[in-house]
């Protein structure tokens, strides 16, 4: 693969990739992609062909909320107010 970064000042900066593996499917949506930066103090910008990457707080994969600390307070609170809700729709039953 013919790729290359370069980190100094500005953040990570990847060149684009090889037609080669763009034409395998192996290319980042960078549109939908979001940075989780996960207990660093590190804030330099992600970029790919000039474009910043959003850093985001938390967000949720395969049903659990991740925080950018690693805990787990936000998803057992969203999972109980989940559960509560589905609980007051069956109790009326």
């Amino acid at each position: 693969m013919n790729t290359s970064t370069s980190e100094g000042k500005h953040g990570i900066q990847w060149t684009e990739k090889t037609t080669s593996v763009a034409a395998v499917g192996l290319n980042i949506q960078k549109w939908k992609s979001k940075i989780l930066r996960y207990n660093t103090t590190c804030t330099n910008p992600i970029t790919i062909d000039g474009e910043d990457f959003e850093d985001v707080k938390t967000f949720t994969y395969l049903g659990s909320i991740i925080d950018e600390h690693g805990g787990s307070d936000a998803d057992v609170k969203a999972r109980i107010g989940e559960a509560r809700a589905a609980y007051l729709q069956l109790k009326n039953i």
